[in-house]
């Protein structure tokens, strides 16, 4: 109970006590006036956290590093009474996300309405909710409190930036021609025509032989021969790193908002944050043109994706690299040579590591021997904490033929992954 709770019925007893021993009309007067003055106040507290309606409706249940997350809320007075004042206060777990409210003066069956965008700075799946409501007396004697115990969660994709200036090495697909694989994407490599079946697109139409047989002919496409691109990512905890971090305050330097996008956001100084950025961006980037793109890790156990095409994987990946965390129990060379022996000649992988343990350039290496083509990314992790210095092991991957890009905490991870990092 709140101490001006524990006053007014301290009052209370008091007058009784006192109407009981001296049998005054006055002081009994006042034992009567004392008790319908706090049954009121009970009443009315009472009342003021029940017939309302409460709403919370999220715009999107999926949002991403960079962006914003929208949600909007209503409450709504079912009473024809008003209600002085309601405190509405949220217990969701994303970043600050700060929607609890004060709503005074709410009208008999009036609603009021407020929109609150936070920006997301952090990757992960939160939870929405739950919801409490607190009201209380005109006099202040008594507050009440509801729960509304209904929540949902969001997922927050890791953030990506354009990264064009990445150059790849192509895979070899064996006399260099398309693979004997049909898919509904459009190649420049047609396999065969077949009749117009409902949900074809419209640009898959063959007119000449549409024209020839006097029916709706479509196309059907083959895999152009580029290779299939791995996505490995090494998530052992003993070589990732992070500094402190808070998210920005509501008045101290906010990201700067445009719609639904932060104009500038920083990363979290993590090694795990800069590596599943550059996996995220990676993935968008080839995607985006149409290859294939898998992704190998382990947490606790074998987390894969294989190697598709198109938006389903995008979101796939994204949904994937959203919830990771670096707690993987085997080392990134075990990882490469268990996983390696299902890569063959049309594969390239991107090896994404803060590790300084050159085991695992040598299992790049030994692919490399076996045709599969590899490129190495390299998270600084000495930027980021009291990490060994990766300098050696940059060097040693450029000894291998292996291009090497370096990402250092703070550098923009755009122009990190546009230049090769040079041995010193």
């Amino acid at each position: 109970m709140r101490r001006t709770t524990w006053i007014a019925l301290l009052v209370w007893v008091i007058s009784l006590i006192a109407a009981l021993n001296t049998g005054r009309d006055l002081l009994y007067n006042t034992f009567y006036m004392i008790t319908i003055v706090l049954v009121a106040s009970w009443v009315w507290a009472w009342f003021n956290v029940n017939w309302i309606g409460l709403g919370r409706f999220t715009r999107a249940r999926r949002s991403q590093v960079g962006k914003l997350a929208e949600e909007q809320f209503e409450v709504v007075n079912r009473s024809r009474l008003p209600k002085l004042w309601l405190e509405i206060r949220d217990h969701s777990t994303l970043p600050g996300h700060h929607p609890s409210r004060v709503v005074s003066s709410l009208g008999g069956r009036k609603k009021r309405n407020w929109i609150i965008r936070t920006p997301c700075y952090r990757r992960g799946r939160y939870q929405l909710g739950p919801l409490s409501l607190r009201s209380g007396d005109p006099l202040g004697i008594f507050e009440l409190q509801r729960l509304l115990p209904q929540t949902s969660s969001i997922l927050v994709y890791p953030a990506t930036v354009d990264v064009h200036g990445f150059q790849l090495p192509e895979g070899q697909v064996p006399g260099g021609e398309a693979t004997r694989h049909r898919t509904h994407y459009m190649t420049t490599n047609v396999a065969t025509v077949r009749d117009y079946v409902p949900g074809d697109s419209f640009n898959r139409i063959h007119w000449r032989s549409t024209a020839r047989t006097g029916r709706l002919i479509v196309k059907e496409f083959e895999l152009d021969p580029t290779s299939d691109i791995w996505l490995v990512l090494d998530i052992d905890p003993a070589w990732h790193f992070a500094q402190p971090w808070t998210p920005p305050d509501d008045y101290g330097r906010p990201a700067v908002l445009w719609g639904d996008r932060a104009e500038t956001f920083e990363l979290i100084p993590s090694t795990i944050e800069y590596a599943v950025t550059a996996a995220a961006s990676l993935a968008r980037r080839y995607l985006t043109e149409r290859r294939a793109v898998g992704l190998i890790t382990y947490t606790d156990q074998r987390e894969i994706l294989q190697a598709d095409r198109g938006e389903r994987q995008l979101n796939k990946i994204l949904e994937t690299l959203a919830v990771l965390e670096p707690t993987g129990r085997l080392p990134f060379d075990r990882v490469l040579l268990a996983e390696g022996g299902y890569l063959d000649r049309s594969s390239t992988i991107i090896a994404i590591t803060p590790s300084t343990d050159r085991n695992w350039v040598t299992s790049v290496r030994e692919l490399g021997r076996r045709g599969v083509k590899s490129t190495a990314i390299m998270i600084a992790a000495d930027t980021f904490g009291d990490a060994p210095p990766y300098g050696q092991t940059v060097a040693e991957l450029w000894g291998s033929n292996i291009p090497t890009y370096l990402m250092r905490n703070g550098y923009p991870v755009s122009a990190a992954l546009s230049q090769f990092a040079r041995p010193d």
